[in-house]
């Protein structure tokens, strides 16, 4: 769709695991369509989230957390940041006030230095961190080189209307490449996955979550229209991963199920019947085919 005067643009977020990516996207778009914990790497493909107002329509591409790979799906994660990065009006690269600028940031600051879009730095978290975290923060970005730079709270929203004011400079004139009403491209399976996939990470304190991957079998209403039942696979990769993940009596599982089944509902806006599986996978983040099947295609 394109009207005379519309304007539209897209924009990468990135940055190191659990800088509050996720959180931003979410707050943008003003729905939850990425996954949120306090765990790192949660996550692992790209999402993207749209933001319509009348005049324009901003696209922002979430990005995995950019850190050193440590297997297929590692690499994978970093090469769709990486990519994300490319040919967008801007790159908003969100640091942590409260963690500070640690090496790994500044690694990441080197490589979105090299790209050819401008790089919008957001102090996140500047509702709970003090006045000299936030100054030690824009020290650090502002001896990188970084000179726009903007604190915000992705948890309350402060500051966010400043960073879409400030993203209007950077879009030009071009099409509503979505739907009004669209906040998303993610298929409705895909997200269902993800929701079982946080509640996994937020219920389980092993080390086992990020050898956990979700795949949606199937998901099919009812002929009455009242009811949704959604079959899910949660993968592991040892058989004593499946114990923990089952729990005691099978409570643990329950525990997951329960809680993501009340997010999916809400997504679908009906009734769900969620039943859950296990399935050992050995190694299965450095196995392409199930990485492909679950989503993480490296086209």
């Amino acid at each position: 769709m394109m009207n005379e005067g519309y304007k539209s643009g897209f924009f990468s977020i990135v940055g190191c695991p659990n800088v509050g990516k996720s959180t931003l996207i979410n707050r943008l778009v003003g729905q939850k369509i990425a996954i949120v914990t306090d765990r790192a790497q949660t996550t692992r493909n790209r999402i993207t989230g749209i933001l319509t107002r009348k005049n324009y329509q901003m696209i922002f591409l979430d990005t995995p957390g950019m850190t050193k790979p440590r297997n297929k799906l590692g690499s994978f994660m970093q090469k769709t940041a990486e990519e994300a990065s490319k040919d967008t009006e801007a790159i908003l690269f969100v640091v942590d006030a409260l963690q500070g600028v640690r090496e790994r940031d500044e690694a990441v600051m080197k490589i979105i230095k090299t790209e050819r879009a401008p790089v919008i730095v957001l102090i996140n978290k500047c509702d709970a961190a003090s006045a000299v975290q936030m100054q030690e923060a824009r020290d650090a970005v502002a001896a990188a080189g970084f000179d726009t730079v903007l604190a915000i709270s992705a948890h309350t929203g402060e500051n966010l209307d400043k960073l879409e004011a400030l993203l209007c400079g950077y879009l030009t004139e071009g099409p509503q490449y979505y739907p009004e009403d669209m906040v998303t491209d993610q298929p409705e399976r895909v997200i269902c996955a993800e929701m079982i996939r946080e509640k996994a990470l937020e219920l389980l304190r092993e080390e086992i979550p990020h050898g956990i991957g979700v795949g949606i079998d199937k998901m099919q209403m009812r002929p009455d229209g009242k009811l949704t039942d959604v079959w899910a696979t949660i993968y592991c990769e040892r058989e004593s991963h499946k114990g923990i993940i089952i729990g005691r009596g099978g409570k643990m599982l329950k525990r997951i199920g329960s809680e993501a089944r009340k997010d999916i509902e809400w997504l679908l806006d009906v009734q769900v019947n969620l039943q859950l599986w296990i399935k050992v996978k050995e190694d299965w983040r450095n196995r392409q085919q199930m990485l492909n099947e679950l989503g993480y295609r490296d086209d």
